[in-house]
Parts: C-alpha cells; structure tokens; sequence
C-alpha cells in the first residue's frame, strides 16, 4: 500500500468517526490530505481507535521516516565531557530519549500545525503516544517539573521524556529558576533509573512559555554539567538540542 492509499484510508476513519466533519471537502492535492490528516490527528481526543487503524499510521510514519535524513547521537562531537549541542529537528535524532516540554496535562498539542516541540513530538510518534500519556495521566495535570516516560513509537528515539516546565509570569522570579533547573535534574533521574544512556534536552520553557533564553540556556548547562561531575558514569552522552542558529549561540558561548 502506498503513501497516498494510507493516507487515504486514515482520512476516511477520522472523518467517518466524527459526525461533525463528514462534510470536509477533501483536496485531490497529497500535500493538502496530508496536512488535513495531520490535523484531525491533533485535535483527536484519546479515546480508543481500532488497531488496525493504528497500524495503518504506524506504516505511514515509518515510510516518511525513512524519507528523513536522521542524525545519530555517536556522530555529535562533545563540546565538554558528554555532552554535545546539536542544531536540527529533534524528531530526527537516533538517540535512546528525548525530552518533550508538554503543558500541564501531557497529552501533547491539540493545535493543528502548531509549531512547538510538544507537536512536533507527537505529530511525528503517532496517535499511540497520545494514547500512552493519557493512560499514564488519567485525567490529571501534572505538576510543573513533572516528568513521565513513554515509548518513542515511530520516532528513531526509543523514549520520550515528557515534563512541564515553567511559565514566566512576568519578571523572572526565584521559584522560576529553581522549577527550570528541577525538570532538567528529573529528567536525568528518571532517565538514568531506566538505564537511559543517551538523552536530548530541547530549550524548555523558552518560546511560549517566555522564559529568557539566556538565561534558560544558563540554567541548562550548569544543571547538566553539575550532574555529570557528580555521577560521571551516569551517562554516555547528553545532548542539548536547539532549533535556531540564536539558541546555538548562547549554548555555544556556554562552552
């Protein structure tokens, strides 16, 4: 089955699934069918769905995965002793985990074509990590710092880390700096209590949840680098991921 047969097949499911959308006109542009399936797919709530309809988004993730130029965490130079910053889109990364900077609720982002890591992230898994955040959180919020693992499903990474950063109200305060530098220490807790040895941090709370970057990137790197001087055999290597030639710079100037 090819990618437009796939693509196809899921467009019917969803909009047959819901009542209020059979009257979607539906583009004879692949590109147009593809980004309307990506948006059904955001704005589906996680409620059960056919296996075989999981399966079918599983064939079609993987056959644009395999389109996808990936990056392998051994190919990323250290800039100190294991740890590397990498410039690139996070879903391509082949690493063990990833960190994903969600909101409260860790169902990830519910906007079509939102441009946020936390969409990125599950746009690229697949419906089914939807599905095993919300098994995970059960109709709850999770607390700023917060972190809960799931499986990577159709990402090269193994593992998605998910964590709640915070978001700056204003002028920075203590308690920000203190939630920031909280959910980069979990993050390595939890990862190394699953015997992770390679993780990918992106710049959390930046962006829309306005916490300065410069600082952020302070706080990232005295935080990671305090933790691989206290357990050097923790790790093999952790990489900070930045999107932006900006981010690059204040990471790099770091080092």
């Amino acid at each position: 089955m090819n990618k437009r047969e796939i693509v196809d097949q899921l467009l019917n499911y969803l909009l047959q699934e819901n009542p209020n959308l059979v009257s979607i006109s539906i583009s004879e542009d692949e590109k147009q069918r593809r980004d309307l399936l990506t948006s059904l797919i955001n704005v589906r709530l996680p409620k059960k769905i056919p296996e075989d309809i999981l399966a079918l988004e599983d064939q079609l993730l993987q056959l644009e995965l395999a389109e996808q130029t990936i990056t392998h965490v051994k190919d990323i130079p250290e800039v100190a002793a294991k740890i590397g910053i990498w410039k690139g889109d996070i879903t391509t990364l082949d690493i063990e985990a990833i960190v994903n900077a969600g909101n409260s609720y860790l169902l990830g982002c519910f906007i079509p074509h939102h441009f946020c890591i936390d969409h990125a992230i599950h746009t690229k898994a697949g419906m089914r990590l939807r599905l095993a955040c919300a098994d995970i959180m059960k109709g709850k919020e999770a607390n700023t710092a917060e972190v809960i693992v799931t499986k990577a499903y159709n990402l090269p990474s193994q593992y998605v880390l998910h964590t709640v950063g915070p978001i700056v109200d204003g002028s920075l305060k203590q308690q920000d700096i203190d939630e920031l530098v909280a959910c980069y220490r979990n993050c390595l807790d939890i990862a190394h209590q699953h015997n992770i040895r390679t993780i990918a941090f992106p710049a959390i709370s930046t962006g829309l949840f306005k916490f300065p970057k410069d600082k952020a990137s302070q706080i990232a790197v005295e935080t990671v680098k305090e933790y691989v001087k206290k357990d050097p055999a923790a790790f093999d290597k952790i990489i900070f991921n930045v999107f932006t030639k900006e981010d690059q710079d204040y990471y790099e100037r770091l080092f």
